[in-house]
């Protein structure tokens, strides 16, 4: 069972903008780490953007620079995915996963069951 819910996911024009959110409030245990990731169809698995410590540390994928903005809102215990200029090889399906900062960075324990993106040319 899925502890992180994805919401916010539709079908838009390229030049169109989503944002995704993932409550995190069936989370047991709190955690310092979360990331958005994506998958397309034939594709590898994509980390697209990463927050931890408490939003200091923030980081994305070249291919969103600019265009994505990630932040979270502890008091409603969602992660949100602000994406603007979507483009069409942004289709895919998106996934929010925490965890804890470790020796190796963000081990992720918990992970949602996506929402999809799509974006038409």
């Amino acid at each position: 069972q899925a502890q992180l819910v994805e919401s916010g996911g539709g079908s838009v024009q390229a030049g169109g903008s989503l944002r995704l959110s993932c409550s995190t409030a069936g989370v047991k245990y709190n955690t310092n780490c979360m990331n958005w990731f994506r998958q397309a169809p034939d594709k590898e698995r994509e980390g697209v953007a990463h927050i931890s410590t408490g939003g200091r540390i923030i980081s994305y994928a070249d291919s969103v620079k600019g265009r994505f903005t990630v932040s979270q809102d502890n008091a409603r215990n969602t992660l949100y995915l602000q994406m603007n200029s979507l483009k069409p090889e942004d289709t895919a399906m998106y996934y929010c996963a925490a965890g804890w900062v470790g020796p190796s960075g963000c081990q992720y324990q918990y992970w949602g069951q996506g929402t999809q993106v799509t974006v038409s040319s």
